[in-house]
């Protein structure tokens, strides 16, 4: 078995980083070696699709943002940069790729909206196709004064696309369309999920058996969790992820069985939160917390499950660790890779 992997490496570009970096991971020892890079503005997320085809956003403050296509040569060990197209918002903070590879859409987070791309047949980004902006604003007079779109990821089953909304306590829900010819998200679709007022939601995924939803709300610091059937979302059981309630909360991860779930917290006591998942109803147990190094934004955890990786842009570096396959517990592998400020990874 081929235990080779290739990790990607985004980063915040005004520190005085080139974009995205690509290493290779050994599955079995965790070492890694960088093969690649490419210059690219401020790639703080991305996605891939069929292990070559990578876009990431350019999550400029103002305007002109970005979304960027790229292409990986496996052969040669070579990242190159085929195109970019303007978001026409700011802050595209994340992306998703639809799995028939036809479509792209960023969260625009200081535009309050979301931006669909066409994919061309040579896998280069089509000017802007469709834009939904969102109007509303939440209780927090300092963080809720607006729309404020941070994830946006399509259901399993490919008939919906969902998006996290910071500023308004709400998961927003659109059909997709799959005909070749008008607006690819249906907006006469559109439907929205209230989360507790003032929680600010975030990130969220979907459990590998696809019944479930869990989403970490930046501001609550807390995951709750939802039944999702036919596209919609109703919330059993609401945790806290951020003890210390620093109010910066940021990322989630499940393990590829579906037993282990991650969420990061920021601002104070850096580090995951640890739950385990009950195969039968959903329900997550708290059963412990990983430090990290400064600001985990983001993680990752390699596909057969064993280790994980936290990219801690505070402290100018990813920080490995192993799963424990019985507890979910991690182990610190202390070994890194220093990098200026990373804040996304995925593995191809």
């Amino acid at each position: 078995m081929d235990t080779l992997l290739y990790l990607l490496i985004g980063t915040y570009t005004f520190g005085g980083s080139e974009g995205v970096y690509l290493y290779t991971f050994d599955g079995v020892t965790g070492e890694t070696r960088q093969v690649a890079r490419a210059v690219v503005e401020n790639p703080s997320y991305m996605d891939v699709r069929d292990g070559k085809h990578v876009y990431a956003v350019s999550e400029n403050e103002g305007v002109p943002s970005y979304a960027n296509a790229l292409f990986f040569d496996r052969e040669r060990e070579r990242l190159t940069l085929l195109n970019r197209r303007e978001t026409h918002a700011a802050s595209p903070c994340h992306i998703a790729v639809e799995a028939g590879g036809k479509h792209v859409v960023t969260a625009n987070y200081g535009g309050g909206s979301l931006s669909v791309f066409d994919v061309n047949p040579d896998a280069t980004l089509a000017p802007l196709s469709q834009q939904i902006l969102f109007t509303g604003q939440g209780t927090d007079t300092l963080r809720q004064t607006k729309p404020y779109l941070h994830c946006v990821k399509f259901s399993p089953d490919g008939k919906y696309l969902f998006a996290a909304d910071l500023g308004t306590d709400r998961i927003h829900r659109l059909e997709v369309s799959h005909a070749d010819s008008g607006p690819f998200l249906k907006e006469e679709t559109l439907k929205s999920f209230r989360v507790a007022d003032g929680s600010g939601p975030r990130h969220f995924l979907f459990h590998p058996s696809g019944r479930y939803v869990y989403l970490i709300s930046e501001l609550s610091g807390t995951v709750t969790a939802f039944h999702c059937r036919d596209g919609e979302l109703d919330a059993f059981q609401t945790l806290p992820a951020d003890t210390l309630h620093a109010g910066g909360s940021a990322d989630i991860g499940i393990t590829p069985d579906g037993k282990f779930l991650y969420a990061s917290n920021r601002l104070k006591g850096d580090g995951l939160a640890i739950f385990s998942v009950s195969q039968t109803d959903g329900r997550l147990t708290n059963i412990g917390y990983q430090p990290t190094g400064l600001h985990p934004r983001n993680f990752v955890i390699t596909p057969d499950g064993k280790f994980l990786l936290v990219a801690c842009r505070d402290s100018n570096r990813v920080d490995f660790f192993a799963i424990n396959p019985h507890s979910g517990l991690l182990k610190p592998l202390h070994r890194s890779i220093e990098i200026n400020m990373p804040v996304c990874l995925k593995f191809m």
